[in-house]
């Protein structure tokens, strides 16, 4: 792939970085491997796409999680979802830092603190105690907060795919899952 095609795809970044075209996945395509993952990916997107949380606020809290596990493929991915979904830039760039960010609204605060307390370990402390959850529920009904849950879920399931099979960021799909040639 070269710049002028990373350009012209939707998924890719601005221009393909040096050594990007010679980098190679773990995995080839684990859909075709699995071809079960596609009705659960479909399963997941539908329900964290069903119009009880704002499709904004599912990728931020996406984006979120791909910084938290440390994972490039998933946050380059995630900033292009956020950027199609219309999250202005500078709410983008403020996802890390987001508790002293001015951009973000209290229910968007929410959703993020609680991907990060489902994500990051606290010790012997309940990770979502009910003080958090009653902030959420100030933001979100029932079937919501329940929705939050499984878009958290659905990030997560892809999570270890991510890390174990190595997509490679910032290129199209029908690219991301290339493997080195046998031999």
């Amino acid at each position: 792939m070269n710049a002028t095609n990373a350009t012209n795809d939707a998924n890719a970044t601005d221009a393909t970085p040096a050594g990007l075209d010679t980098l190679t996945s773990r995995f080839s395509d684990p859909q075709q491997l699995v071809p079960e993952l596609g009705d659960v990916s479909a399963a997941l997107f539908k329900i964290a796409g069903n119009g009880t949380v704002p499709r904004r606020t599912v990728v931020l809290v996406h984006l979120r999680a791909g910084q938290l596990v440390g994972n490039t493929y998933l946050t380059v991915m995630h900033t292009g979802n956020a950027r199609r979904a219309g999250v202005p830039e500078e709410k983008i760039a403020a996802v890390a830092s987001w508790r002293d960010a001015p951009y973000f609204t209290d229910a968007e605060r929410v959703a993020l603190e609680l991907v990060e307390a489902v994500l990051t370990p606290g010790g012997h402390a309940e990770r979502v105690p009910d003080a958090l959850y009653a902030r959420a529920a100030e933001h979100y009904d029932a079937k919501a907060l329940v929705t939050l849950a499984m878009a958290i879920g659905q990030v997560n399931f892809f999570v270890p795919i991510a890390l174990i099979g190595k997509p490679l960021p910032g290129v199209s799909m029908a690219e991301q899952w290339r493997t080195a040639p046998a031999g």
